[in-house]
């Protein structure tokens, strides 16, 4: 196919692309955009496989093979509760693509000719981006997954590492620009540096912060991509890749805002201590008061509106059908029930918006942080499912907090708390939150489902 007709399909995908963004917008329109963004790939795939006048068909069905195969069973395996996880290995490959693509053209180019600096540029961006996004993935992975070789390691001087690291990297990329002779000596030099510092910069960041690590490391991706784009002067991939960019860079600053954090500090890795001091525990919980699911479904039979507050307690225990079937009881019976949505609840951004989509939980229902908080007050019961920090009055009234600051879903001016947890444990910020104590608010330890189940089977008895 001709390079005209190659550029106007890109057009077509790139359409396609947007309007799949666009539908990404809204719960409504989700899936069709999330259909549309997948044809646009599989479009891209194709349109440029038929532009391409020489490649080894046997590597490309090889890939499409294994990418068919490991995205199958990622799709039938994996849980919601891992679907960060998924998310941070999908930008970590994005990234890890993205070093070899470059690193391979540079290769190929340098035997036949001198690169212009253009294209060393980008394939310096490509390969410094691409390796931070990899490691940094990685380790955001592993402190998804909780693995415990994993912990938030500091040491002093690594800020200092860090910058030198960060240096480092970049006198490689001007060197590697300036001197096309020893390009790949010094491209893979500023990779291995680049992977240092991607290990560097998420390792001491707290599992609290891991919403925006991700939402950051998105955006790195797309920027390598894009960077890879100009390498190959694919304007397919650049557009692609600025989209992801773009797009991952207004959600980190969307997340920065909701944990109140600069994007300036997330970049560098200067975020708060997820341990840091704080009162006791055994002080803030002294009037700890616990509750049944009998005495639950009593405060809510004579309730008019009750908001349920998801945290990722409600994800670990899968207990999303089951709120949704409270949710129908009691909205049979007259009862307003909505959900407060706090913009970093969960591993990863919109994390509880699609756990509730799953459970077919009506859209108009969720509730976002700003505008449930405006009328909290006026709320009979708040039922708080496995959310911790997002509720944790401290953001707002201690400012030696870790957490301070943060905004939060204001749960303690319901009329009634009743918070659903298996303990008194604190969430990733590793901080007690005196809610739990609340002269109106009551403990339910139990399994998050199963006490949804046992609080909607004695409304059903009466």
């Amino acid at each position: 196919m001709s390079s005209v007709w190659i550029d106007l399909s890109y057009l077509v995908v790139i359409a396609l692309f947007i309007f799949g963004l666009k539908g990404l917008t809204h719960p409504r329109s989700a899936v069709r955009g999330n259909l549309l963004g997948s044809l646009a790939m599989l479009l891209a795939v194709v349109f440029t496989l038929m532009g391409t006048e020489q490649f080894d068909w046997s590597l490309i069905a090889l890939g499409i093979g294994i990418g068919a195969v490991a995205g199958v069973i990622l799709a039938l395996r994996i849980q919601m509760t891992a679907m960060p996880q998924l998310v941070a290995l999908f930008n970590g490959f994005g990234g890890l693509a993205s070093v070899f693509v470059a690193g391979a053209y540079l290769i190929l180019i340098l035997k036949k000719s001198s690169p212009g600096s253009d294209v060393l540029v980008a394939t310096a961006a490509s390969g410094l981006i691409g390796a931070v996004t990899f490691t940094g993935s990685l380790l955001a992975f592993a402190k998804l997954q909780e693995l415990k070789f994993i912990k938030d390691i500091r040491f002093p001087g690594q800020k200092l590492l860090n910058l030198g690291l960060l240096i480092g990297g970049i006198v490689l990329s001007v060197l590697l620009v300036n001197s096309p002779e020893h390009a790949n000596l010094y491209y893979w030099l500023m990779v291995v540096l680049s992977l240092a510092l991607g290990v560097f910069l998420v390792i001491s960041i707290g599992g609290a912060d891991m919403p925006v690590v991700i939402a950051m490391l998105n955006s790195f991706s797309g920027l390598a991509a894009a960077a890879t784009g100009f390498v190959l002067s694919n304007n397919l991939l650049i557009v692609a890749g600025s989209l992801v960019g773009a797009s991952g860079l207004i959600l980190t600053q969307i997340m920065c805002v909701a944990m109140n954090r600069s994007l300036i500090n997330v970049v560098f890795g200067k975020l708060q201590p997820s341990s840091g001091s704080g009162p006791d525990a055994d002080v803030v919980y002294a009037n700890v008061k616990s509750t049944s699911p009998d005495e639950v479904a009593i405060q809510l039979e004579v309730a008019s509106r009750v908001v349920i507050i998801p945290g990722y307690g409600m994800a670990v225990a899968q207990a999303q059908h089951a709120v949704s079937d409270l949710s129908d009881f009691l909205t049979e019976r007259g009862v307003i029930v909505e959900f407060g949505i706090h913009p970093v609840a969960g591993r990863m951004p919109g994390h509880m918006n699609v756990l509730l989509a799953e459970a077919d939980i009506p859209y108009d229902q969720l509730k976002e942080m700003d505008e449930i908080n405006a009328t909290m007050d006026q709320v009979d019961v708040a039922i708080v499912l496995g959310a911790n920090d997002v509720v944790n009055p401290d953001a707002a009234n201690d400012p030696n907090s870790p957490i301070a600051g943060m905004p939060i879903i204001e749960a303690h001016r319901a009329r009634t708390i009743v918070v659903i947890k298996r303990s008194l444990s604190p969430g990733f910020a590793g901080v007690p939150n005196p809610l739990f104590a609340l002269e109106n608010s009551f403990m339910l330890f139990a399994d998050g489902r199963q006490a949804v189940v046992d609080i909607l089977a004695a409304l059903r008895e009466g």
